[in-house]
């Protein structure tokens, strides 16, 4: 009896458990709330674009003109240095011992000369000798011409021990300047942003992915800004701009135009959007500010909007060209 009844009980709290199921499975997933509110434009037509923030000098990757072993790296990230100061030392050890070598055969270059101009001296004054008789017939004409010869081979010999030691000279001069190329220097004053070398690692030359180090002059702060070059026809380099900090919208700095790249690229610099197209082609241009108005480090995305008049589709190009005026 209890058999009889248990089956349809189970199949009718199955049936329940099953349309349960379905009909949680079916309502909307709720939108998850933002963790910072976007910014909102303070302008009532604009352009809005993502902006990177970068160096004042643009950020400069380091390279090495030779590849080596890293001996020495003397700065860190945060250092100042100055135009000119030493980043990171390659080892040089080959190089002394060949300059070493230079030095000694230049050495000698300077002694062959000595001995040169001794021979050459010589034989001049047994030429002047020969060249002072008056009486022909006290001298040989074959000893005349022997001693003149004499006078000539030395003095092409001397030439040659001069060349010599210019050879050496510019050997020499050719190895220290390998030398100072084994020293890594800040081509500009500024701030190392980034160190990605160590001592006793290889240093190669060329392009590289990853740079060996990074310095910007960071006494302003750029912000490069992709413009979409939809809106590219709508800029206007009179017209103002805004920056907020992404992640805190409180945060903002007006921004003045510092130049815009003329030649229009495929967007690299990626926001993460999800409805980002990677196949854009964008107008840069770069706005500055003082690095002291914001807490911000170079890197950081902000999210630009630049005031645009409100054009409505059907006005022509050129009223456009006519309300916009000339740009700077």
């Amino acid at each position: 009896m209890q058999i009889k009844y248990t089956l349809p009980i189970l199949a009718i709290v199955g049936f329940l458990f099953a349309a349960y199921t379905v009909i949680n499975s079916n309502q909307p997933v709720p939108v998850a709330k933002a963790v910072t509110e976007p910014a909102s434009a303070p302008f009532k037509a604009f352009i809005a674009g993502a902006g990177i923030v970068e160096a004042q000098s643009q950020n400069i990757d380091i390279g090495t003109p030779l590849p080596g072993i890293v001996k020495t790296v003397v700065v860190k990230v945060g250092d100042q240095v100055k135009a000119g100061a030493p980043l990171f030392y390659l080892d040089d050890r080959d190089t002394r011992a060949i300059l070493a070598i230079k030095l000694a055969d230049l050495a000698k270059a300077k002694a062959d000369v000595n001995v040169a101009k001794a021979t050459f001296s010589d034989a001049k004054s047994l030429s002047d000798l020969a060249e002072a008789v008056t009486d022909r017939r006290a001298i040989s004409t074959e000893e005349l011409l022997k001693r003149r010869n004499v006078l000539q081979i030395t003095k092409a010999r001397l030439e040659s021990a001069l060349a010599l030691v210019q050879q050496a000279e510019a050997s020499v001069a050719d190895t220290e300047t390998t030398l100072s190329r084994l020293i890594v220097r800040a081509p500009i004053a500024g701030e190392v942003l980034q160190v990605n070398i160590r001592p006793g690692e290889f240093a190669q030359a060329g392009f590289l992915n990853t740079p060996l180090l990074v310095l910007g002059n960071l006494d302003q702060l750029h912000v490069r800004v992709d413009i979409d070059e939809n809106d590219a026809w709508r800029f206007d380099k009179n017209s103002k701009a805004v920056a907020f900090l992404r992640g805190n919208r409180s945060f903002k700095v007006d921004l003045s135009l510092a130049y815009v790249e003329p030649y229009v690229v495929p967007k690299k610099s990626l926001t993460g959007d999800s409805n980002e197209r990677v196949d854009t082609r964008v107008l840069q241009a770069l706005y500055r500010f003082d690095r002291k108005q914001l807490p911000i480090y170079v890197g950081q995305q902000m999210d630009v909007f630049i005031e645009a008049q409100d054009y409505t589709p059907d006005q022509d190009l050129e009223n456009h060209l006519n309300a916009k005026g000339p740009s700077s």
